[in-house]
């Protein structure tokens, strides 16, 4: 018995799989254009911090009251802050495939990935112009005084330039100061789970890794404290001025729940037609359709809010 019941939950969990992924390609077919863009574009952001590293020069630390007050980790301990933004970049990216296996398909995996690089490509614009604007002399180890890497040597051809040197080139840049990267993708996927994320636990230990990501940053003397603070009143306000102009993303279980019904052939492709047409307007569901939504304005409501609306719709 035990065997034959996980047997038909293995089945089934195929079965949500492959239903679940069926859409999320049909949505990559409309949308690949706008994901590619984005990917590009962190190339080209990756491609412009190398290029400020052949204008850094290294100088004094400037003065800093975050290095007053937060004692300094050293270059045997600089790990953590990575350590922590691994963890942070791949819960998040783990989070955002959870519809094909989950049965609380709240959100969209291609329409999720399509605002995130939005918001970042926003931010990193702004950081390009920042960075290139103002060099400052860079408080990390292999960017003072002394270090061979602190300023890279003229390249003899310009295509050198376009050699990112992964993962070396990024982690022993320099100059790319004004303001944190790290902080971007933090606060942009924190910002991200706040809305469409269903665990009030999650989002509150969310804001606090992003802080403690932070302090890390500092005593690890890969950033200014200006950094820092920069990327925490611009990515939020990028964020939200953004996120009003992009369409709102459909609820998933409202749509996902009018794809259970056995339809024939020719239903089943104006039904399809139906739903491609209802996700690109940010639109889901019958309108006709007075049950209780678990999504309003947007925003998914959280786990410890379903028992008030339940209760009113009952109710009424």
């Amino acid at each position: 018995m035990m065997s034959l019941y996980i047997g038909r939950e293995a089945s089934k969990l195929w079965k949500r799989f492959c239903s679940e992924a069926t859409t999320e390609i049909n949505l990559l077919a409309e949308n690949w254009k706008y994901l590619l863009a984005g990917l590009v574009f962190q190339y080209m952001h990756a491609v412009a911090a190398r290029g400020v590293h052949y204008f850094h020069r290294p100088g004094p630390l400037l003065q800093d009251v975050g290095f007053y007050l937060l004692p300094e980790l050293g270059q045997e301990k600089a790990y953590m802050s990575e350590t922590l933004f691994a963890f942070i970049f791949f819960s998040f990216f783990l989070w955002t495939f959870h519809p094909l296996v989950l049965k609380s398909k709240k959100i969209y995996t291609v329409l999720i990935w399509c605002r995130v690089l939005a918001f970042l490509v926003a931010c990193q614009c702004l950081r390009i112009i920042t960075f290139y604007s103002t060099q400052l002399p860079g408080p990390n180890y292999h960017c003072r005084m002394g270090s061979k890497r602190a300023t890279l040597p003229r390249p003899h051809h310009f295509l050198e330039v376009f050699l990112i040197n992964l993962p070396r080139g990024v982690l022993y840049g320099c100059g790319d100061l004004i303001f944190s990267s790290h902080m971007i993708f933090s606060l942009v996927f924190v910002l991200t789970y706040q809305k469409y994320g269903m665990r009030r636990f999650i989002k509150q230990l969310a804001w606090l890794l992003a802080v403690i990501q932070s302090l890390l940053i500092i005593a690890s003397r890969k950033h200014y404290t200006v950094d820092i603070v920069v990327a925490w009143y611009t990515v939020n306000m990028v964020v939200f001025f953004i996120d009003k102009k992009l369409p709102e993303m459909p609820d998933r279980s409202i749509a996902s729940a009018t794809m259970l019904l056995p339809l024939s052939t020719k239903d089943k492709d104006g039904r399809i037609k139906e739903e491609n047409h209802k996700l690109l307007n940010g639109n889901s569901g019958d309108p006709t359709d007075r049950r209780q939504r678990t999504q309003i304005n947007g925003k998914i409501l959280e786990d410890g809010n379903k028992f008030p609306a339940d209760f009113a719709t009952n109710a009424s």
